[in-house]
């Protein structure tokens, strides 16, 4: 029976049968509880990297980013060779990039896509060759214009009719020829968060398909700028494939009228593939994914009698999402008196918003579960917030939890690895956490945890004081 708390619970939210299982859909294939209870993720205890690493830690399994990586390499090689063509898997680099996970996923046989001059220089760092990149964004500067083709970076994706004559200026005064692709808005809504959505008509990305046809004209003309294909993405964390082919269908019917007029070798659909953040999400398994994308292509492709191009496809969250776990430990527990006799647990814990901003941008749901041990009695709905000085700094809206979760108790919340350590901040002037790769039992710093002191580095005031720190 539900008590008044738990009649706050969302419909979506499940009790669970036992509340201290970790769902296999939202936690790495390595995390498992120790004989003690203890939260372990490739082989180590929640505990062990905690003592180690200090928290909140963001955990990164390796084998669970290859995995998935080739896994997407595979599925889409196979769903493109039953179709007489190839297909091409970049990672999109935004949703975590650190020069050891660009490595990763460049051993896995995938390329990168990156969106700034940052990001370029990361890839770059890490020893990616250029020619694998490709780099998007949509006020790209003439510096990051000029970086990109002088370091003989794989594809640009020109975003506005401003960026094609930045490049052809580029081109003519270094000689150089730069391979493009076309964004173009399908105009087809993925039934995700407005924010999330990148293909409805009233949002800055890309050319609308009644422009696009005059923008290829335009780079046709250019000596220095090559034609290579269409672009299009409808957004992100979408579950299923109707929205992928129903926007395959509308860009198709453009590439067959720019067909008339040359080449167009390759049509990238781009990515937005959804992962699981709770037990009740349900995501599309990539092999599904692969062979129902392709065959859409395929399909659109026979009916108005021309060639499969070569494909191309940007999963970020649904590489690196799942395997990430951030472990934050506990500092409070209270109860909130509400109306009609109930109340709600909060759970405080030592990070928040500063290193996971999805709550508070798009509302999103994670789940979380006791770390440093097995938790004992009924499930308790708690909601885990940050240490910072907002109300909205929302860790977990809705889980249940061990009733006897206490100050000094670890949690972990999965799926983590996409969008937080990018999104992070010093707000409060809290130090942004470290990231640990682990894998056999081992591991490693790939990025790390900020101190006070990198913080207040910045504030030339405590300089010209003479302030000591």
């Amino acid at each position: 029976m539900l008590s008044p708390a738990d009649s706050l619970a969302p419909e979506w939210l499940v009790v669970p049968d036992d509340v201290n299982d970790l769902p296999s859909a939202v936690w790495p294939a390595s995390a498992a509880r120790d004989a003690d209870g203890v939260v372990q993720l490739a082989g180590i205890p929640a505990t062990v990297l905690a003592q180690t690493y200090g928290t909140p830690l963001l955990v990164v399994d390796e084998d669970e980013v290859r995995s998935r990586a080739r896994a997407f390499r595979l599925a889409f090689d196979a769903a493109a060779a039953d179709h007489g063509t190839t297909a091409q898997v970049y990672y999109a680099g935004k949703a975590l990039l650190t020069t050891t996970v660009a490595r990763w996923v460049i051993d896995e046989g995938l390329r990168i896509d990156v969106c700034t001059g940052g990001e370029l220089e990361v890839a770059l760092a890490a020893g990616v060759a250029p020619a694998s990149l490709g780099f998007h964004g949509n006020n790209k500067s003439v510096a990051e214009l000029e970086r990109a083709v002088d370091v003989g970076i794989g594809t640009i994706i020109v975003d506005s009719a401003i960026e094609i004559e930045r490049l052809a200026a580029i081109t003519a005064r270094t000689g150089t020829v730069q391979r493009v692709l076309v964004r173009v808005i399908s105009g087809v809504h993925a039934e995700t968060h407005d924010f999330l959505a990148t293909a409805h008509e009233d949002q800055k990305f890309g050319f609308p398909l009644a422009e696009a046809e005059q923008a290829v004209a335009r780079i046709r003309e250019i000596p220095g700028i090559e034609f290579a294909g269409l672009h299009c993405h409808i957004g992100s964390q979408i579950f299923g494939v109707a929205g992928f082919r129903e926007s395959a269908a509308r860009v198709l019917e453009l590439h067959a009228t720019l067909l008339e007029d040359g080449p167009v070798p390759q049509l990238n659909l781009g990515g937005g593939f959804g992962i699981a953040y709770t037990s009740v999400d349900d995501p599309t398994p990539i092999e599904t994914l692969a062979a129902e994308i392709v065959d859409a292509v395929a399909e659109g492709c026979e009916a108005r009698g021309i060639a499969v191009p070569a494909l191309s496809f940007e999963p970020g969250r649904a590489i690196v999402g799942t395997a990430g776990v951030t472990l934050y430990e506990v500092g409070t527990t209270k109860d909130v008196s509400l109306d009609a006799g109930t109340s709600r647990r909060y759970i405080s814990v030592d990070g928040g918003m500063s290193d996971n901003a999805r709550p508070a941008l798009y509302g999103a749901q994670f789940s979380a579960r006791l770390a440093s041990r097995a938790g004992v009695g009924e499930a308790r709905l708690s909601r885990v917030v940050g240490k910072h000085c907002e109300s909205g700094d929302i860790v977990v809206d809705h889980e249940f939890l061990p009733a006897d979760v206490s100050p000094g108790d670890l949690l972990a919340v999965p799926a983590t690895g996409a969008y937080c350590a990018p999104l992070a901040s010093n707000y409060n002037h809290v130090p942004r956490p470290p990231i640990v790769a682990v894998r056999d039992g081992r591991s490693s710093v790939i990025v790390r945890g900020e101190t006070i002191a990198d913080v207040l580095a910045r504030d030339a005031g405590i300089e010209a004081t003479g302030i000591d720190r």
